[in-house]
């Protein structure tokens, strides 16, 4: 069983293939994209929107109370551990119209899912990519076996590459790319859906106070 796994690697093949579906990639969908695809692997097991979420909300309540009591513009004083979280409420503080505030919800959100898509694509376009370079490294081991059969020591050699290229795309599709793929479009869609809720919330809460949103002077929040 060893020796069948050790023969599943080689070095060469495998870089040979890394490299193709690299370029596609790169050509598919640029490199800032690229770049963003690989920068998604470090939150892909850690990230949980569901706690995100319901971290969210609990501000949420202090910031409803913060803007009952003291007024909108001091909202952006509730302390959260959430990067957007606490930019919407520092921009809820500091604009002077509601409308503002949902205009500037939207396009943050919209362009999030825009980033989140990118990244998104770049797997897709590694899972499309990998079973089509092992076809063609299929294709040339079969041309090299077929071109040296009064060798049969190039035989071995050739059907190896031929096997190992359709090998390696199947697993780099369906085990590493494809899985990736969607693992990032569920934690997009979660992110964005407690996002949203939030921003919901927040334009709610502005339009009730009903007051122009002006920044007061610096207060403490207990």
């Amino acid at each position: 069983m060893v020796g069948i796994l050790a023969h599943l690697f080689d070095p060469l093949t495998l870089l040979a293939m890394m490299a193709g579906i690299g370029i596609v990639a790169l050509f598919q969908n640029g490199g800032r994209a690229l770049g963003r695809a690989f920068a998604a692997l470090a939150p892909l097991l850690s990230a949980d929107p569901a706690k995100d979420r319901d971290a969210a909300r609990a501000a949420l309540l202090k910031i409803d109370q913060v803007a009952q009591l003291r007024g909108l513009a001091c909202t952006d004083r509730v302390k959260t551990a959430n990067p957007f979280l606490t930019q919407a409420a520092r921009k809820l503080a500091n604009c002077e119209k509601t409308d503002q505030f949902e205009l500037w919800a939207a396009q943050t959100l919209a362009d999030r899912a825009q980033r989140h898509a990118s990244a998104r694509n770049v797997w897709l376009s590694i899972a499309d990519a990998a079973p089509a370079l092992g076809m063609a490294g299929t294709i040339i081991g079969l041309v090299g076996m077929f071109a040296g059969m009064d060798d049969p020591a190039k035989l071995g050699p050739s059907m190896a590459l031929a096997l190992l290229t359709t090998f390696y795309g199947v697993v780099i599709a369906n085990i590493m790319a494809a899985p990736i793929a969607a693992r990032l479009a569920d934690l997009s869609e979660r992110e964005l859906a407690w996002q949203k809720e939030v921003a919901d919330r927040m334009a709610a809460i502005a339009r009730r106070e009903n007051v122009p949103l002006r920044r007061a002077s610096i207060r403490e929040v207990a």
